[in-house]
């Protein structure tokens, strides 16, 4: 597996002026290696790519790849709902230090089972690295089936895995139970991510992991080695956590968290604004807990 154990869906942090904070940035990626993350994943939903130019991405990029010096993988998240354009964006980005590409179902357009194939053929097509799909329909506003999943996998060599943030664990057994070999099935819900490991995956991308990377990296850990009640010990003290990071939206809640554990500025860039008090507050109440665990 190119692809196993604990990626993090890294934040892009920003100054009070709304600028990138390339010290910041730099200090997560320490923080979560650190911690024993096997991979980080840059220019996700996380890290507010939407809300980025096309200077700021390759600058980001190349922060994350210099101040992880190859002592883990790094994921480029490139996606988009023009097929076109997400393949011109490919053919534009340096992949000098980049392991591997995610890129998620095209949003808004609503693609067919028929489209989301030839989506992607395109895409794997254009990439110079190994492709890992993004299904997150809450996001997307379409699903992409297992027998879509299954047929990409198969049929295109240059496609990885999956991350699966559908929440429909029926569908994610149906894609483990029908992968080829060397195809990643990965948790994009850090709160499902044990019983997904638990049914044959290989991990998860989380969110939670830019603050508690030793936390998730153990629960993926721990269950990959069999040792479950280790695991679920982990992962029940963290569930109050996993919860309040998504109540008012992601990356609301774990920028909150990076500015409680002074990581950071609690700052993001519209539409995204940061949570309210009450739930910062909570977060706070939660951290502290969790620093006695």
């Amino acid at each position: 597996m190119l692809f196993t154990g604990t990626g993090v869906a890294i934040v892009t942090p920003f100054k009070m002026d709304g600028t990138v904070d390339f010290d910041a940035l730099q200090r997560i990626v320490n923080h979560c290696i650190n911690g024993q993350a096997d991979y980080i994943v840059v220019l996700g939903t996380t890290g507010e790519s939407v809300t980025l130019n096309a200077v700021e991405k390759a600058d980001v990029a190349r922060c994350v790849v210099d101040a992880a010096a190859g002592r883990v993988q790094i994921v480029i998240g490139v996606g988009g709902n023009d097929t076109a354009k997400v393949v011109s964006d490919i053919k534009h980005t340096k992949f000098d230090g980049i392991s591997g590409l995610l890129s998620q179902t095209p949003y808004y357009n609503k693609p067919a089972q028929s489209g989301l194939i030839e989506h992607f053929k395109a895409v794997a097509a254009a990439s110079p690295v190994p492709v890992i799909l993004y299904n997150v329909p809450g996001r997307t506003g379409v699903n992409m089936t297992a027998e879509t999943t299954l047929t990409l996998a198969h049929e295109v060599g240059n496609i990885a895995g999956i991350k699966e943030a559908s929440g429909m664990m029926v569908q994610v057994m149906q894609i483990i139970k029908g992968r080829p070999d060397n195809f990643s099935v990965i948790s994009g819900d850090d709160a499902i991510s044990l019983p997904l490991v638990a049914m044959g995956g290989d991990g998860v991308i989380s969110v939670a992991a830019n603050a508690f990377p030793g936390e998730m990296s153990a629960i993926i850990r721990k269950t990959m080695e069999n040792n479950c009640v280790a695991a679920q010990t982990i992962q029940y003290a963290m569930l109050e956590l996993f919860e309040a990071l998504f109540v008012e939206g992601s990356p609301s809640g774990i920028k909150a968290t990076l500015h409680i554990l002074g990581l950071s500025q609690n700052v993001l860039r519209l539409p995204l604004v940061p949570v309210t008090q009450k739930t910062y507050n909570k977060l706070e109440t939660i951290i502290q807990k969790l620093k006695t665990f």
